[in-house]
């Protein structure tokens, strides 16, 4: 139930509805604000706004919520426990608008009275392909603004039919702190990766250059464009090895045998010496264990065929990895020839199946991504030097301070509008 009490001080409450305790992309990017918008307003004097949270848009997971650090734990808690007047209230639908109000699953319904009770109601979202579906659009011009990630996002819901007048580009912050290179030691790889191919019988396997991929086991990932661009370009003798943390989506969890039958319904030659080897993490890797396994890495790839975002690519940016990835959709908000291998892309492919079926995305080039993976491997100074300039990058535009000061500005102005 919606919470109600009376009130005098702060004058609004911003009451964030979001899947907190769910772990993904949206989670990990309302926990960004959250975070960032409790510190920028506890630094303030005189704040005019509170918050308040509500899990919202998924279901919870036990096991992400025991990974998260206690101080956030803590914080969720105390959140969730402050109550907001309903006319002084912003309401942030932070979802996929299939679980805005009415949802079309079962959910808390965002906003949760419907329209018209609050002071502010926005839509937090963003899609992965060239287009957003007609009740999309429709659920999108029901709020009163609609907030998308990145100017990508901003020229798709207009050209889809999203009222221009309602949309604004929020980006997502990056907490430094936390993803800090020199506050970690890495993670040892080796006791939590399984060999799915190739073999580790080499006497530098302790020293190899390790390409790291994290992404949900569907095909938008690109997982079978990396695949096959690893396997074409390196072999057993090459000083590397690629590790996939993954985990199952609408799929079984036996991802090392997709990648064997995926390798050998190929026409990929298997070299004289042996496939390069390839791990699988697929145990759930805890949020306060992730910035030590960016810093096992020496690079960090992903072709995937569109991001809303990309919520590991910018935290790899944040902990100096050099990262490849697909120059298209969210991630072009960041990714430059000075910070990052951008990664081209050999057209457009329609998306064959599942509730985006009929939309566009790019398709990423195989034999790009076979250079630029073999580029970095051999130049990795230069490779150093744009992980190191993605740090700078982060800190420059998407520091916690820096977002949270442009969403307090941005709903000072709409709350006197409206």
């Amino acid at each position: 139930m919606f919470k109600q009490k009376e009130i005098t001080e702060p004058l609004y409450c911003v009451l964030w509805m979001a899947p907190f305790l769910s772990g993904g992309g949206y989670s990990s990017e309302a926990w960004s604000y959250i975070l960032a918008l409790n510190s920028y307003i506890k630094k303030q004097k005189n704040p005019i706004f509170k918050l308040s949270i509500e899990q919202h848009g998924d279901l919870e997971n036990v096991e992400f919520w025991d990974g998260l650090p206690l101080e956030i734990r803590n914080l969720a808690i105390e959140l969730y426990q402050t109550e907001c007047r309903l006319n002084q209230t912003i309401v942030i639908c932070h979802s996929e608008p299939g679980a805005w109000y009415p949802p079309l699953f079962q959910t808390l319904p965002c906003p949760p009275n419907g329209y018209g009770q609050f002071q502010v109601v926005i839509g937090r979202t963003m899609f992965e392909t060239d287009r957003v579906n007609v009740e999309h659009v429709r659920r999108c011009n029901k709020m009163d603004l609609v907030w998308v990630p990145t100017d990508f996002h901003v020229n798709t819901f207009r050209q889809s039919g999203v009222d221009p007048m309602k949309i604004r580009k929020i980006v997502q912050p990056i907490d430094l702190e936390f993803f800090d290179p020199l506050k970690v030691e890495p993670l040892d790889l080796a006791s939590i990766g399984k060999l799915v191919l190739g073999s580790d019988d080499v006497l530098n396997s302790n020293h190899r250059f390790v390409f790291l991929s994290v992404f949900k086991w569907e095909y938008r990932k690109g997982w079978d464009v990396l695949l096959r661009s690893y396997l074409k370009e390196f072999s057993k003798v090459d000083d590397v090895a690629l590790y996939l943390l993954t985990n199952a989506y609408h799929s079984d969890r036996d991802f090392g045998n997709k990648i064997v039958e995926y390798v050998e319904n190929s026409d990929l030659e298997k070299p004289v010496n042996g496939w390069a080897p390839i791990y699988v993490i697929d145990s759930h890797i805890a949020q306060v264990d992730l910035p030590r396994l960016y810093r096992a890495a020496n690079a960090f790839v992903l072709p995937s065929r569109g991001e809303g975002w990309g919520r590991p690519i910018v935290e790899a940016m944040a902990m100096s990895l050099p990262v490849i990835v697909t120059n298209w959709s969210g991630p072009t908000e960041y990714l430059r020839d000075g910070n990052s291998y951008p990664l081209g892309f050999e057209g457009m492919s329609e998306v064959k199946e599942g509730p985006f079926k009929g939309h566009m995305w790019a398709e990423p080039s195989v034999d790009e991504l076979q250079f630029l993976m073999k580029h970095v491997w051999r130049n990795r100074d230069e490779a150093k030097t744009k992980g190191m300039e993605a740090r700078l990058d982060m800190m420059r535009r998407f520091s916690p301070e820096i977002v949270a000061e442009d969403i307090i500005k941005h709903l000072q102005q709409n709350v006197e509008v409206f």
